[in-house]
Order: structure tokens, then C-alpha cells, then sequence
């Protein structure tokens, strides 16, 4: 099915014991864009995640990956077909160090903890190698995952979700609890990996959204209150009225 958009929600509507946490939800991402998505607490934009990963099964509507319905596959086969996300706290193996973190992480590898006994093969290793320069973490590619400050699990896990080659990644509130030079540092990270991949990125950090500095999609009870760009939907009156005059 020919499609101009890579990811593409039409009227999603979930309810969960009668409270309608997502209400008509229709949204599109191209190809190799990268979008930010804001809104108040209770917004819908953790559930929004879950429908695209396939966690959670929208009641109506339609959710579609390069034209292919999503809504009736599960999260193994969802992740198969080129969608990474990354969960707000960091998920990493601490007693490993950062390298067999991201050898670990490797889509097409061999029953994984057998690996860390194999001998790599040089593409193996180029990859590897290729995640801990992206991620800023080469200096650091011996220590023990489990030392790593906040900000360093996060690039980590970023690194990981790489690893497995997703066409679309989704990012949940990366920068939470990260210091100011963390945050502008991923910033440049995710603008990075949207040289050659497209990505969501759930955010309350403003600041970080503006060095982003890309389209903004605001959610308010489940649906799209407003979208463009930052400065645009700053200046609405009803973005400032449920959001940002909080």
C-alpha cells in the first residue's frame, strides 16, 4: 500500500474502565522526520506509545507502518518491522561494561550472552564501535555500565536501541533528570540519529524541545490540540490555557 507518510494514526480511540485516554487521535510522521510531542499529564502521550508499539490495542481506528496495519500484530512483531522505543528510566545490564552492552544490543546476533564469548567479526566490531562514537561513549566503552551517570545510561540505551537497526525510534522523555550540558548533549544526539532515521520524542522539557528544534505535536485528553512549530503553538491560547500556563 503506497503511502506519503511512514507512520500514520487515523480517529484512534482507546478506553480504559470507562475513562477515554485516547479520543480520536489522528496523527502522521514522514520519512526522516523528527517530532516532538508535549502535553500535560494524562495527556495520552505514554498511551499513544503503546498503541504504535502494540502494547496497547486502540478500540477504533486505524494505525499504520509504511502502510501495514500495525493494530493487529503484537510487540515482537512490531519491533521486527523497524520500530525502537526507549522507556523514560534506563534499562541497561549493569554488571557489563558499556561495549558488551551494545554488542548485546546487535540485531541478527547469535543466542545473545553466547556472544560475549564468541570472537567478534570485524562488522561486529565496526558496529560497535560505530554506536560508542555516536553516543559519546568511547572513553568509556570498558567501564561497567552499572557506574555510569544517569545521562550516560540513557546515551546507552539509546546506543542499544541503534543496535538493533529501528527505522523509527520513540523516545520517552530522554533528558528527564539530566544535567543542562546532558541534555543539550542529547539533543545533538538525536538530531544525529535523524540524519538517517526518523524519530518521536515525548518531552516536558521545553528547553530541550527548543534545541530540537522541530515540529511539535501538543496532546490534550487524547487528542491533537495543536501542531507546528514551537514558537507557533507557544502563542496559542489554548496550548497556554491547559499547558504551558501551568
Amino acid at each position: 500500500m503506497n503511502t506519503p507518510y511512514l507512520l500514520e494514526m487515523r480517529d484512534v480511540s482507546v478506553t480504559f474502565d470507562g475513562f477515554r485516554a485516547i479520543n480520536s487521535l489522528s496523527l502522521t510522521l514522514a520519512a526522516g522526520e523528527m517530532r516532538a510531542i508535549v502535553g500535560p499529564n494524562g495527556a495520552g502521550k505514554t498511551t499513544m506509545m503503546d498503541i504504535i508499539t502494540g502494547k496497547t490495542r486502540p478500540d477504533t481506528g486505524s494505525v499504520r507502518f509504511h502502510g501495514h496495519d500495525l493494530t493487529r500484530l503484537d510487540e515482537p512483531a512490531i519491533a521486527r518491522m523497524g520500530i525502537g522505543r526507549k522507556f523514560q528510566k534506563p534499562t541497561v545490564f549493569e554488571a557489563l561494561s558499556v561495549r558488551e552492552n551494545l554488542l548485546l544490543s546487535l540485531s541478527g546476533l547469535r543466542a545473545p550472552f553466547a556472544v560475549l564469548m564468541a570472537r567478534l567479526s570485524g562488522q561486529e566490531r565496526a558496529r560497535v564501535d560505530h554506536l560508542l562514537d555516536m553516543t559519546r561513549l568511547g572513553d568509556f566503552a570498558e567501564h561497567q555500565a552499572g557506574g555510569m551517570s544517569h545521562g550516560q545510561k540513557q546515551w546507552l540505551e539509546i546506543g542499544m536501541l541503534l543496535g538493533q537497526e529501528p527505522e523509527l525510534l520513540l523516545v520517552d522523555e530522554p533528558v528527564a533528570g539530566m544535567t543542562d550540558a546532558e541534555t543539550m548533549a542529547t539533543a545533538d544526539l538525536l538530531r544525529e540519529i535523524n540524519r538517517t532515521r526518523s524519530v518521536v520524542v515525548v518531552e516536558h522539557d521545553m528547553d530541550f524541545v527548543r534545541a530540537l528544534g522541530v515540529g511539535v505535536t501538543v496532546l490534550h485528553e487524547g487528542s491533537v490540540l495543536a501542531e507546528g512549530a514551537l514558537d507557533t503553538v507557544s502563542a496559542d491560547p489554548r496550548v497556554i490555557e491547559v499547558y504551558l500556563g501551568r
